[in-house]
């Protein structure tokens, strides 16, 4: 289904869940948090509108939901 190497999202599950203060009610925002720092290298300050890889955003958060990690 994601154009992403399941490694990828796999990588990218563990960083969201290593972030200080993780909540599953806020998982959409640890979720594009973990996308924007995996596209530009850093987290993102609080007003950031650069752009992320939505693809890879929306596969992130589909896996997290449907596996409810």
């Amino acid at each position: 289904m994601s154009d992403h190497p399941e490694s990828l999202i796999k990588s990218l599950i563990k960083k969201v869940k290593g972030y200080p203060r993780f909540s599953k009610e806020e998982i959409e925002k640890f979720c594009w948090m973990a996308v924007h720092e995996h596209k530009h290298g850093i987290l993102p300050s609080e007003y950031d509108i650069r752009e992320i890889d939505e693809k890879l955003y929306l596969a992130l958060l589909q896996e997290f939901k449907s596996n409810l990690y």
